[in-house]
């Protein structure tokens, strides 16, 4: 019954929302860093620095001509720059030291990256490299709880019951349009239930009635 709902929505949201990122990149790199940048801050933000970030650095081997405080005044606006900029320049260093300088395309190696996430690989893996992976950041949380397609307040947990009633052919796309769902009907404080297009799946609490 489960999958039956998950994939109900699915295929209900291919209709309405793309199924990749709103963020702009031409490199599997590229994207590393784009999705390092998005956390806590808009695509369209992210967008904007990368533009005028990877007119010059948009390899590990020139991200690592900047000095930390270099990056930091390229990335100021997207929050948490002191933080990111370390990550950024901690995961080229891996990139180079131990991947010959190309961003790994597995699961396992990508997460060994210093300054990378388990979200950040899955995105990295599912998107640059076409792999099965779910990525579960505040969006799909959120969403997938409401829904009621997981139920747990642990983010691993959410992921792994995300894979359970999702067809793993569409992990990938089933994580953006969850995160665009969160984005434009689906928000935080203030859920526009009433033209959501999934709401008659909604779990009671946001179900209108």
């Amino acid at each position: 019954m489960q999958k039956d709902k998950a994939a109900l929505i699915v295929d209900t949201l291919a209709g309405i929302f793309l199924d990749k990122p709103a963020l702009e990149f031409n490199t599997p790199y590229e994207l590393l860093v784009a999705v390092i940048l998005s956390a806590q801050c808009t695509d369209e933000r992210v967008n904007k620095i990368t533009k005028v970030l990877f007119e010059k650095y948009n390899t590990p081997e020139k991200m690592l001509t900047l000095s930390q405080p270099e990056l930091e005044k390229y990335i100021f606006s997207c929050g948490f720059y002191r933080a990111k900029a370390e990550h950024i320049l901690s995961t080229s260093r891996d990139i180079i030291d131990k991947f010959g300088g190309k961003v790994p395309d597995n699961l396992e190696d990508l997460r060994s990256l210093a300054g990378v996430g388990r979200k950040t690989a899955n995105v990295v893996f599912s998107v640059a490299f076409h792999g099965n992976a779910i990525a579960v950041d505040t969006h799909v949380f959120r969403v997938s709880n409401r829904l009621g397609l997981a139920s747990s307040k642990d983010v691993f947990k959410v992921e792994q019951q995300l894979m359970d009633i999702i067809d793993e052919k569409d992990w990938g796309r089933a994580h953006h349009y969850l995160i665009y769902l969160g984005r434009s009907f689906c928000k935080s404080q203030s859920p526009d239930c009433a033209n959501c297009p999934v709401n008659g799946l909604c779990e009671k609490n946001f179900k209108i009635k």
